[in-house]
């Protein structure tokens, strides 16, 4: 089996940090997201790896993967020109795939827990497609299934308007090579796209053993500003231990599991978890509170910040109260005297904001 990871697309629901950055290098847990997902491949076993890349972020997605060998996996280079649809990414990357089959992750998707089980669970059912779903408030804003009685899929519909279930599609779907031959009769959507639900549903109308699995455990799409915080949220709590690998002076408070990274300070400040404080980072006369990742070579003095997430080398100084914001690499938040708010935030790589 391959896996074929969607790593191009432009991010715009991710803008501004996004100009500048590759949506699936934003990290959670100061690991971008893809890594994570090239972690869950590496457990299951799947050595050959296809990534599709776009013309704009491709080079950062090389630079982060290289060739692979960190995930013991051999990494094949997909360029995507446009972003016309996952089932156009399944097209561009018919040459790799071949008659394989394989696993189809979205870069920008994580998965509690992982996808070993499920590939065993697709193999032991000789499916054509196995599809995971997850019940959501929001259907209108996913692709949606429809189940008959017995629990087999009756329907797939794009972000419809009147969704006839709650029973939303995750971004990972293993395939046969039959996928293929569905996805050269199907034509593109309203928007222009290749749509992997319209393939799907497709190889239901062909006579295609199409299963599904409904997650009990988290599932989350990183794609918006929301999405993103609630994932380091959720990566935080299930992954940080406590761990003072920099130092903390006698005058700070360590509270709970909080991991300070090699090279890191700690002065004069209350720091309670979960919490991960990146390598050369300093933290003075400041409290960082619940569910922050603070990146490497960050600087924060005289600032309260929570529930957000700073990226490398950003500086933050006499901030009263940050909250629920992403602040870009390279970036600068300084207080204006006559500031007292509290704060919600996202600001793109190299930014100056004074507040």
């Amino acid at each position: 089996m391959k896996a074929l990871i969607l790593a191009g697309g432009k991010g715009t629901r991710l803008r501004p940090l996004t100009y500048t950055t590759a949506k699936q290098l934003v990290p959670v847990g100061n690991k971008p997201i893809i890594g994570y997902v090239l972690a869950h491949i590496h457990a299951a076993g799947i050595k050959d790896v296809g990534v599709i890349i776009s013309p704009e972020t491709g080079s950062e997605i090389k630079s982060y993967i290289r060739d692979g060998r960190q995930w013991n996996i051999k990494v094949t280079y997909i360029p995507q020109a446009e972003p016309l649809g996952l089932a156009h990414a399944v097209k561009t990357a018919r040459g790799f795939l071949r008659n394989d089959d394989f696993i189809m992750y979205l870069g920008d998707n994580l998965l509690y827990h992982g996808i070993k089980d499920a590939i065993r669970e697709f193999r032991k059912q000789a499916s054509d497609a196995l599809i995971f779903l997850k019940e959501v408030e929001n259907p209108r804003q996913f692709g949606v299934a429809r189940l008959d009685r017995k629990g087999n899929i009756v329907q797939l519909i794009e972000k419809p308007k009147k969704p006839p279930s709650n029973l939303a599609l995750v971004g990972v779907y293993i395939f046969t090579p039959k996928i293929h031959s569905a996805i050269d009769r199907i034509k593109p959507s309203f928007r222009g796209e290749l749509e992997i639900t319209d393939a799907i549903q497709e190889a239901i109308n062909m006579g295609c053993k199409v299963k599904s699995e409904t997650l009990t455990g988290w599932w989350l799409d990183t794609g918006k500003k929301d999405d993103l915080l609630q994932a380091n949220t959720v990566v935080l709590d299930e992954y940080i231990k406590r761990q003072i690998k920099g130092k903390a002076d006698g005058k700070s408070q360590i509270i709970g599991r909080v991991t300070v990274e090699k090279g890191a300070i700690v002065a004069n400040s209350i720091v309670r978890g979960p919490v991960i404080i990146g390598k050369g980072s300093k933290i003075k006369d400041s409290f960082i509170g619940p569910f922050t990742s603070i990146g490497d070579n960050v600087t924060v003095i005289s600032s309260s910040l929570e529930h957000s997430v700073i990226l490398n080398n950003v500086f933050l100084s006499g901030i009263e109260r940050l909250e629920d914001s992403i602040i870009g690499k390279g970036a600068r938040v300084v207080r204006n005297q006559n500031a007292h708010k509290a704060l919600r935030l996202m600001v793109g790589d190299d930014s100056i904001i004074e507040v």
